[in-house]
């Protein structure tokens, strides 16, 4: 059975891949959502769903909540507080655009850790501050059995 720990695992498992848009392959390339969609595959299997291609912006131009969407079609809503290791974020990346930013949180104790791919950074584990704690829109949860 998998776990919210394996989860964990398998992100940091990505630490130090570069930032790639639109890969998804473990140490040679992957931008947020492939970092999403290559610990599903590790963890869960076959990704969901066929990811179109899409532009840095995102369906910014368009205002359409895109990635807000499949996630919701694909993993299980939380309420926006809800903060436990395993749990994917979705922030906005600035107060009037879409949502085009995923994280998976590592640790939620005191000083709270999420994973991310990170355009200029590749992968990385940061502190969930402030700044980054006021982008944060929604909280997903991986459809393991049992949540």
């Amino acid at each position: 059975m998998v776990t919210t720990q394996d989860i964990v695992d398998e992100a940091r498992g990505w630490l130090g891949t570069p930032y790639v848009h639109q890969a998804s392959v473990k140490g040679a390339g992957t931008d947020c959502l492939g970092l999403l969609r290559g610990v599903w595959r590790s963890v869960i299997g076959h990704e969901p769903e066929a990811v179109p291609t899409y532009s840095m912006d995102w369906s910014e131009p368009q205002g359409e909540e895109r990635m807000w969407a499949a996630a919701r079609r694909n993993l299980v809503e939380r309420p926006g507080n809800f903060l436990a290791p395993g749990c994917v974020l979705l922030f906005r990346m600035r107060d009037a655009g879409v949502a085009k930013h995923l994280g998976i949180v590592s640790e939620a104790g005191a000083v709270p850790r999420f994973i991310h791919a990170y355009s200029g950074h590749g992968v990385v584990e940061n502190t969930l501050s402030d700044p980054w704690r006021r982008r944060v829109v929604a909280c997903f949860e991986f459809p393991l059995e049992g949540n």
